[in-house]
């Protein structure tokens, strides 16, 4: 059974958290996972290929955004936001935020 490293907290670095967020992707999956968690991976996908799932997820795992527990064949995931709370406070809810705002001033397709 596969299992993930997740990096400890005082190993968080700022820089690769402002990287992995800065992906519309995978800004819209912390979005997500900051209503609801834990979620397996496949309500995230989208229609994107595994392999593309497969690395963003790790950009986030390794930023120490996300953790993801394998469970049975369902590989679920949760956003690491009390770690990232103490390591940086406000970050996560002010990115979240302003990414809400932003969504709402962007013209509907």
């Amino acid at each position: 059974m596969k299992q993930y490293e997740h990096p400890p907290a005082e190993a968080f670095r700022l820089t690769a958290i402002l990287h992995a967020l800065s992906d519309p992707y995978r800004l819209s999956i912390v979005q997500k996972l900051s209503v609801l968690q834990p979620q397996p991976c496949a309500p995230l996908q989208g229609d994107r290929p595994k392999s593309s799932v497969s690395h963003h997820f790790s950009v986030m795992r390794k930023a120490g955004l996300v953790r993801t527990v394998v469970v049975g064949v369902n590989h679920m995931n949760s956003l690491r936001d009390a770690e990232l709370e103490s390591r940086f406070p406000g970050l996560l809810k002010t990115i979240l935020d302003a990414a809400a705002r932003s969504a709402e001033l962007s013209p509907q397709d």
